[in-house]
This record gives C-alpha cells, structure tokens and sequence, in this order.
C-alpha cells in the first residue's frame, strides 16, 4: 500500500465517524490555539520592553543627586544641593563618556490664551534629546546659544500641544510658564506611556540656565544625563564617573557617595523577565490542553482498533502486512492532529487578535511559532497514534478473522 492510498483509505475513515472525528480534533484545536496565543502575547510583551528599553536613550547613565544608605534607601534628590554645573562639565571630559545634559526638573502650571494645564518641565542641555532619543516633530530644538543667553524658548510634548493649542500650530507661539513669556520652538514627537505609566509625551523642555534662574532658583542639578561610547562601555564609565565625583566632592574613603548612579534599565530587564516567566507559565498550561488532546487521540484510535478488528484480519489475509496496517493508523492520527492543528492555528491568530483588541495589549506572531504549532500537532498524531497502530499491527489475522 503506498501512502497516496493509505491518506485516502484514513480520511474515508475519519469522514465515516464525523462527530466523533471532530471532538477528538476538539483538543488538538484548543491545543494549539492556547499556544499560539500565549505566545504571540508573551512575544508581544517582550518586544513592548525591548523597544522601551531602547527608548530609554543612548547608552544612558543616569547620575542622581543624593546618596543611598546601607539599606538602599535614597537621601532624596529634589534640594540636595550635591550635584552642581562644574560635575557634569568634568564629566563630559572622561573618554567613555559621549555626551552630558545637566537636568532640572518639576511641575509647572502653563497657558496660552484661555487655555491651561499643569505638567513636568525638565530643564536641560540641546544633547538631552540625542541622549534619550528624544525626536522634533515640528520646528527645531533648542541651541547653546539659547542655553547662553538665558532665551525663554521651549519644546512641548504632544499632550501639552493638544490640551493648549487644539486648533493652531504651537511653534511660534508665545504661553506662559508660571507668568513668564516662553516662545515655542518646537513640539516633540510622541513617546507614549513609560513602562510605569506616565504620559511621556505630559513634557515641557526648555534650556538648563532658564529653568534653574527663573522657575527653581537654584544652583545644583537634580541629575546629569550621560551617554557612554558604547553598551560596554557603561560598567566602566560608571566606575569613572565614581572616581570623579568623589574626587570633586572632596569624600573621604569612609564616606558615604552623596550621588547615586542609577540604572533604569535594570527595571525593564525585570519585567521582561518577567513577562517571559509568565509566557513560559501560560504557555504551559496551555501545553495541558495538548495532552489531553493526545489522550483523545489515542482512545479513540484504540475504540477504533476494536471496532476495526475483523477488517484489519480482512486486510492481512489479502496480503496486508503488519506494517500496512500500522502505517494505517498512524495515518489516521496524524491527519486527526494535523487537521486540528491547522484550525488550532487560524483559531489561535483570531482569538490572539481578539484579545489584543479587547485588552490593548501587544501581540507578536512569528512564523518560527506557528511552524512549531503545525510541528507538535503532527508529533502528538505520532506519538499517541503509536500505540494503537502497534496493536492493531499485533492481531492474528486467524482470531481477527473471527471476531465478532
């Protein structure tokens, strides 16, 4: 018997017992689909961190005013006065360190005409927006010129763009800033929500020397943005930077940093882990439905041995090998878990798109993972289809002749 034929004589078989047929496939499909889905959503997930991590800047380090006690509690930034201009221009001048931005920051209540929102401000360098790939919609950035000479100008996040200037270009307009006249120069391309939450986009920027005379009064930073050479270039450059700042705060070996060198990467590696772990857990227990749908498979096939018995005698005493009639069954389970599996996968995408939809969550499919899918449900047929092959390959042909 060739295997066109033994296709052919499984799926008259299958056809002959439709509802039965089809709730074994019933287990394979929820199988499949479960998987499918979890993955695709755990995929998703871990790209949404990937591409947060990647938002979070170039090679970023962040250096934060304010030291850690042995419990890892912070003596807090906002009025520590530990961080100051002179730091972040030495800091600037290390090999591995590419770019600075001193930075200054808080909330601000802002108008224009009869509009009025409260927001963040930051104050920092022109280099904060290469440093945190931070990217100019309309208009143009902020220079040191403007950072020079004290100009009143300022970027605005999309948010700030819609809830003060809903029907007109921003760029060229004068708000204020508390009661101070700040000309728009550009507005900021969207960010979206951080990985906590926030609404990047809720920003105003504006230059350093601006924000620290007119809206804080102060004369320190509350952190400085560095972006190192390159990704490995990071542990080295922290541990210069270290250097550094103890050397220009004058800290005796015994003392305690009066900074911290921050790594907001580290957060996001947590969550993807942690999404990965949760995919990996969903994953399987979906993997749970597959096995039971290979019970199935394989009590159905053995309900079908018994009820095959005298046919199976039939075939051999024309000349049927005992492989032939293995080869049969195993046919026959495989194209159970094959069929299944390729409406598992069509039911998988669609339920997969339905929850994101439904949810608002991110959703990743690959081709890698639905191959795979289509590959466990041709294993399953195999390896639950064995068995009941075996033992229908196993009967005397004299007894299966007589039974009845």
């Amino acid at each position: 018997m060739d295997y066109r034929s033994a296709v052919a004589d499984a799926w008259v078989s299958l056809r002959q017992h439709k509802t039965r047929s089809v709730l074994t496939m019933l287990g394979i499909m929820i199988g499949i689909s479960a998987v499918i889905c979890t993955v695709a959503i755990g995929q998703g997930g871990q790209a949404q961190v990937s591409q947060q991590l990647a938002n979070l800047g170039d090679n970023l380090i962040w250096i934060e005013a304010g030291g850690r006690n042995v419990n890892g509690r912070r003596t807090g930034a906002y009025g520590t006065k530990s961080l100051i201009l002179e730091d972040e221009q030495a800091i600037g001048t290390l090999p591995l360190i590419k770019t600075c931005s001193p930075h200054v920051d808080s909330h601000v209540q802002i108008a224009y005409q009869d509009q009025n929102w409260w927001t963040h401000y930051r104050g920092v360098g022109p280099s904060f927006l290469a440093i945190e790939h931070w990217l100019i919609a309309t208009g143009r950035p902020f220079t040191d010129s403007d950072v020079q000479h004290l100009a009143k100008v300022c970027l605005i996040g999309q948010t700030v763009a819609q809830e003060l200037f809903p029907r007109e270009n921003p760029v060229g307009k004068t708000m204020r800033i508390r009661d101070l006249p700040f000309l728009v120069v550009g507005v900021l391309a969207p960010k979206g929500a951080s990985t906590f939450g926030w609404d990047q986009d809720d920003i105003v920027m504006m230059p350093y020397s601006v924000a620290m005379k007119e809206l804080t009064g102060q004369s320190w930073l509350d952190d400085i943005m560095c972006s190192a050479v390159a990704p490995g270039a990071i542990p080295e450059a922290e541990s210069q930077i270290s250097a550094l700042l103890r050397f220009q705060h004058r800290l005796l070996p015994d003392e305690a940093d009066d900074f911290n060198i921050r790594h907001p990467d580290e957060a996001l590696n947590a969550l993807a882990e942690a999404n990965r772990t949760f995919a990996l857990m969903l994953a399987s227990i979906a993997s749970v439905s597959l096995l039971v749908g290979g019970i199935g498979i394989m009590n159905i096939m053995l309900v079908s041995v018994t009820e095959r018995t005298r046919e199976i005698g039939v075939r051999m005493a024309v000349g049927a090998t005992r492989w032939d009639v293995q080869k049969q069954f195993l046919i026959e389970s495989v194209t159970l878990s094959v069929v299944g599996g390729a409406v598992g996968v069509v039911g998988g995408i669609l339920a997969t798109i339905g929850l994101t939809q439904m949810l608002n969550w991110p959703a990743a499919f690959s081709l890698n993972a639905l191959l795979a899918a289509v590959a466990v449900a041709v294993a399953t047929g195999v390896f639950f289809g064995y068995y009941p092959a075996r033992r229908a390959a196993a009967l005397n042909p004299i007894d299966a002749l007589r039974y009845e």
